[in-house]
């Protein structure tokens, strides 16, 4: 987020057969489609592809395939959701030079961001968000969320090495066919000034936009601010589909060129 050189949300690289195993029985695969377009919508940035395997209403894996407007793939990301569904451990990769994400390992909660060595959170003093269990953490708060009274979170930022606050407002829909809008903003003193990131849902409670700061960065290495529109629904997905993504190669391209 302007004021977070960080990062949302994805999965592990293609799961070993002993995990696949484990999988459930009724575990499907959906994809949905985003494109990234600049805040005043004039130019196409990327486009990020996602697939996610759930059981039934719960997500157990995402992976995410980011390409420039030319096609190629320059980003992936894997989010395994199993360890937590709000702060899911998750692993970024570009191209370009950066990575970043949050492992768990011996107790503790690690996160890394370009080079530096991983990280231990200190525990929060409110619930633990990372990445996309934003979007979960919203699902599973509704009623919550959507009361127009903040509810806090700590949202892990690799870059930071660390939790920080933000506060969630959401806002009813202005028409019964509106859409649920949701800010997300940094607590106290800074979220006067630092700028919001803003999501909106369905009556479906499905992400149809996202405006903000993302975790892709720009060829200066700050953090792309962008409007993200999903405009499909899920669609049901060929389990190919998943290694495919998985071994697409990766390959450094020029953001809305």
């Amino acid at each position: 987020m302007g004021m977070i050189r960080t990062s949302c949300l994805a999965l592990l690289l293609l799961a070993p057969p002993c995990l696949l195993a484990s999988l459930p029985a009724r575990a499907t695969l959906l994809a949905v489609d985003g494109d990234a377009r600049s805040p005043d919508r004039a130019r196409l940035l990327y486009r990020e592809s996602h697939l996610i395997r759930q059981d039934g209403d719960r997500p157990l894996e995402r992976l995410v395939l980011y390409r420039c407007p030319d096609g190629r793939a320059f980003a992936r990301k894997r989010i395994d959701y199993r360890p937590s569904a709000l702060a899911p451990d998750f692993e970024l990769v570009d191209a370009r030079g950066h990575r970043e994400g949050l492992r768990r390992e011996g107790g503790r909660v690690l996160v890394w961001s370009g080079d530096d060595a991983p990280r231990a959170l200190p525990a929060p003093g409110a619930p633990l968000v990372a990445d996309a269990g934003f979007d979960e953490y919203l699902r599973r708060h509704w009623t919550a969320a959507t009361s127009g009274r903040p509810q806090r979170i700590a949202f892990a930022v690799p870059a930071y090495g660390r939790s920080l606050s933000f506060k969630v407002r959401g806002q009813p829909p202005r028409d019964a066919a509106g859409p649920h809008r949701f800010e997300l903003r940094l607590d106290g003193v800074l979220g006067r000034l630092a700028p919001a990131i803003r999501v909106e849902y369905d009556d479906q409670r499905r992400l149809r936009r996202f405006v903000g700061l993302t975790n892709i960065r720009d060829a200066r290495g700050d953090q792309v601010e962008a409007e993200i529109v999903f405009a499909g629904s899920p669609r049901a997905a060929d389990p190919a589909s998943w290694q495919a993504a998985s071994g697409t190669p990766l390959a450094a391209c020029a953001l809305g060129g």
